[in-house]
């Protein structure tokens, strides 16, 4: 499918967009429920209905602190065919959460293609066949999260009329705005919940460690590492090792993963 680039306009509207993110910030878990009515009714006053997903590799819905399920109770995603939120298959085939992997900017999408700020070739490659059976909705704006330690976040705005396909003009309107008070909700959402540390704290690898696990990162071996940066193999795996003490990991495989999560290996074509 071909990507058609589009431009977002200046957040305008009723209230401040300082307002409109403090009534989305979450601090604690008490803050949440009221934080996702102020964003449900954000997007309806735009005439959208909003879906929100944390984390599209945890199967666990997103809740308050009473234990309310927010896309039910409050985003009212509650008729037979759309509690999409039950559907834990939904980041395998939907192509919504699928293009949050490769995207990290607010974007809509129909059966048509997908309508993006910049050209994105991966998106192109994304099916877009039966779309309204995969995706639950003809057409969505659709906002990435990309949070730190690799989690994704995706969340969606659905037209009111269900049978809308073209929201050009909603996504020029409103798309920047609904990117700003979607991220400031789901960050707040996942750091109130947070409850223990994937990775030690301020963890600093060095510059040799880094270049060793990058290399390790792309398949190569203790001993092709020590004949590319001509360096003993010895030297190779104590850089590795002493970087998998820094990470707490278990094993080679586990460093190279946290390391990623961190950003030290960044993106490798």
């Amino acid at each position: 499918m071909a990507t058609n680039v589009v431009e977002l306009r200046t957040p305008q509207g009723r209230e401040s967009l300082d307002l409109l993110l403090e009534q989305v910030t979450i601090t604690c878990t008490e803050d949440i429920h009221d934080a996702a009515v102020n964003l449900a009714r954000i997007a309806q006053e735009r005439g959208m209905q909003i879906a929100v997903c944390d984390d599209i590799s945890s199967k666990e819905p997103m809740v308050d602190a009473d234990g309310t399920i927010l896309n039910a109770d409050i985003f009212r995603w509650l008729d037979d065919g759309a509690r999409w939120w039950e559907d834990h298959r939904l980041a395998l085939h939907s192509p919504l959460p699928r293009a949050c992997r490769y995207e990290s900017e607010p974007f809509w999408v129909s059966r048509h293609g997908f309508n993006t700020r910049w050209r994105n070739h991966y998106l192109a490659e994304i099916e877009l066949n039966d779309f309204e059976r995969r995706a639950l909705c003809k057409a969505a704006i659709v906002i990435p999260v990309h949070l730190p330690f690799g989690q994704i976040s995706a969340s969606s705005f659905i037209s009111m009329d269900k049978e809308k396909e073209d929201l050009s003009a909603e996504f020029a309107e409103y798309g920047a705005l609904f990117a700003m008070v979607t991220r400031c909700f789901v960050a707040g959402y996942v750091q109130a919940n947070r409850t223990k540390r994937r990775i030690p704290s301020d963890c600093v690898l060095s510059k040799r460690e880094v270049e060793c696990l990058r290399w390790a990162a792309i398949g190569k071996t203790d001993k092709e590492i020590s004949m590319i940066l001509s360096r003993s193999h010895a030297t190779i795996r104590y850089h590795i090792h002493r970087a998998g003490e820094k990470l707490d990991s278990v094993n080679r495989a586990q460093t190279i993963f946290k390391a990623g999560q961190l950003g030290y290996l960044g993106a490798s074509d």
